[in-house]
């Protein structure tokens, strides 16, 4: 049986993250896909946004990575030539008492070390967004968009110029033994086993089910795996906003925001709907109750205007109208099982996490 230093499972932005870091320490590394390419699941199907790291709770594992992955993010993509764009993004309050709110949105990201947030007034607002309404806004320069699939086959070359190695269509059936002697057993047409001295277990949205099929870990640490499924509506002509425009946040969530891609396509979304099987169809009539929520901010918003983009998947460990949960890097402090690392309910902001997730799974396996 050939053996390996590490295996990461799953082949999103995430995963190979955390394998081209730890390639990059000197650990021979493999990641193994259930799907024919990479990034087919969540990684794919998201605003591509790279956040500030605005409105999560202070010292949470959210808003510390989101911080630190945002600037690795920057750096990263200008050192790669990977497309990306420092767009800004505007919060916009629509009423007067949502500007309340704005003040506690600025405090929140201050505690999380986002320090260039900016008040601004309804003029300054309209000055830079003629098209907008409001009676008042936060600007986020920060915030910005980038081209996901560069980024992973970036990352991707980075595992393998550091002799790792990805194998497709490879899906994980279940993992024996304990650390540091893992065996992770991979079906597919020609199934095989392979020895481990540690394993990542970076699923996405599968990653309690996998995790559930980890002989050694007790089943009591597994959360619940629920899924909230994002429907997204592409704008038909061109986008009078040059910003990603975010309304004030209600509790359900961000509301239904503008957000831009590299190209220029305008999309709003998303409208959540919880689901019990992955299902990526996007219902065209669901763009009915977006009209009048987008007109909040941008009352020309023609009848009509709205078509099925597309639809994500967001990994939640919480279920609906349970407080959101955390990300969850569950490690042998937690399980005790030396080398093995779950990663639970690693929704947004990942993407602009996953360099410093990447980090902290690495140290975490090196320590």
């Amino acid at each position: 049986m050939e053996t390996v230093d590490c295996i990461v499972i799953g082949a999103g932005v995430v995963g190979l993250a955390v394998a081209a870091e730890m390639a990059r320490r000197g650990h021979e590394t493999w990641v193994l896909e259930a799907e024919d390419a990479i990034g087919t699941g969540t990684s794919s199907r998201n605003s591509e946004v790279i956040h500030a790291g605005i409105y999560y709770a202070r010292d949470s594992l959210k808003a510390r990575l989101c911080v630190a992955g945002r600037h690795r993010l920057y750096d990263y993509c200008a050192s790669r030539g990977i497309a990306h764009r420092r767009c800004g993004k505007l919060i916009v309050a629509t009423a007067d008492d949502q500007l309340g709110r704005l003040d506690s949105i600025v405090a929140t990201a201050a505690g999380n070390g986002v320090d260039d947030l900016r008040r601004i007034d309804r003029d300054e607002a309209l000055a830079l967004e003629p098209a907008l309404s409001c009676v008042g806004a936060i600007v986020s320069p920060s915030t910005g968009i980038v081209d996901s699939h560069a980024l992973m086959l970036s990352l991707q070359g980075d595992l393998e110029n550091a002799g790792g190695l990805l194998a497709l269509r490879a899906p994980v059936e279940r993992i024996t033994g304990r650390g540091p002697s893992f065996v992770v057993h991979v079906g597919g047409e020609e199934p095989v086993s392979i020895g481990s001295r540690c394993v990542v277990n970076s699923t996405g949205l599968t990653a309690p089910m996998l995790a559930r099929r980890i002989e050694a870990l007790d089943p009591a640490l597994v959360p619940r795996a629920y899924f909230a499924k994002g429907n997204y509506y592409a704008l038909q002509g061109k986008s009078p906003f040059s910003r990603l425009i975010y309304p004030v946040p209600e509790q359900a969530g961000l509301g239904v925001h503008l957000t831009v891609d590299l190209g220029g396509q305008a999309r709003f979304g998303p409208d959540v709907e919880w689901i019990d099987e992955i299902d990526y169809l996007v219902d065209p009539r669901r763009a009915d109750a977006f009209y009048a929520e987008i007109r909040r901010y941008w009352p020309a918003l023609r009848d009509g205007s709205l078509q099925p983009a597309y639809a994500g998947i967001r990994p939640k460990i919480q279920a609906p109208g349970e407080a959101a949960r955390d990300f969850v890097a569950q490690g042998p402090d937690e399980h005790g099982l030396a080398g093995l690392v779950n990663l639970f309910g690693i929704e947004s902001p990942g993407l602009t996490s996953s360099l410093a997730i990447g980090d902290m799974v690495a140290d975490m396996l090196v320590n």
